[in-house]
């Protein structure tokens, strides 16, 4: 028998949303992955490394998983149930885990890191990352991309035109180059994404919060009614996200 709007919504609703483990969505979500394993490509940077910085790690999870750590290592995360989170992952590994609330200053001398590493930051302080990083350090990260999931952010915000290039990778290369550092890879994928079920929708929004700046289930209820019938009468909605690989060195 299927699940109800109701009974979708409060499990959604109830589900814990700290870290970036995302293993809840199993069987109710699928998204493609991008073509370089960011996570396997950070992996080996980080076991050449002499001292490295993952900035907004979130609960640590992508981290954790490189086998190699090197001798300095240090992250940071704002949110609080994040950083216990990440703390309790990565403690243990001898990283330092430094609550910081993504803004400048970065918590560390200038030129400290050899390697600066990030998935997914909510911001992007270029001057910082190149004040940290010391001469011909690397900053390597997955961004999200331009107009990502933007189907499902249009759905609940309407027509967002002015914001469609936010991100955009020629503008990120921009920045980077202001800041002392020559960009020497980068790239960008749009991928497949399916929700199939309105409970899987609310936790992503839950989650990823800054798809939908405010979101709550009060809040857009009518919506989410409406996005439930639309499945069950269609089958999955499907949105495409966007991420951007991004490596650059500082020059100076």
């Amino acid at each position: 028998m299927p699940r109800t709007f109701e009974d979708l919504v409060a499990e959604a609703g109830s589900a814990p949303v700290e870290g970036w483990d995302f293993s809840w969505l199993d069987g109710r979500a699928t998204e493609q992955r991008p073509s370089w394993g960011y996570q396997r490509s950070m992996a080996r940077r980080l076991a050449r490394a002499s001292a490295a910085l993952d900035i907004q790690t979130g609960g640590g999870e992508v981290l954790a998983g490189a086998e190699k750590l090197p001798p300095v290592m240090a992250a940071t995360e704002s949110w609080p149930p994040n950083v216990a989170r990440a703390t309790r992952l990565l403690h243990p590994r001898g990283v330092v885990v430094v609550a910081d609330p993504d803004e400048p200053p970065l918590p560390f001398a200038d030129e400290a890191f050899d390697l600066v590493t990030s998935r997914h930051p909510a911001t992007v302080w270029w001057p910082e990352i190149a004040r940290v990083l010391r001469p011909g350090g690397t900053y390597f990260a997955q961004h999200v991309g331009p107009a990502s999931v933007w189907e499902l952010v249009e759905y609940f915000l309407g027509p967002q035109p002015d914001a469609r290039r936010k991100r955009h990778p020629d503008d990120e290369s921009t920045e980077a180059r202001s800041a002392g550092l020559e960009v020497v890879d980068i790239r960008l994928e749009r991928l497949r994404m399916e929700f199939f079920d309105v409970g899987a929708v609310i936790y992503f929004l839950r989650k990823v919060i800054w798809t939908v700046p405010g979101f709550t289930v009060d809040r857009y209820l009518d919506r989410l009614r409406e996005l439930h019938d639309l499945i069950e009468a269609r089958g999955p909605f499907v949105a495409h996200s966007s991420r951007t690989l991004v490596e650059a060195v500082k020059t100076g």
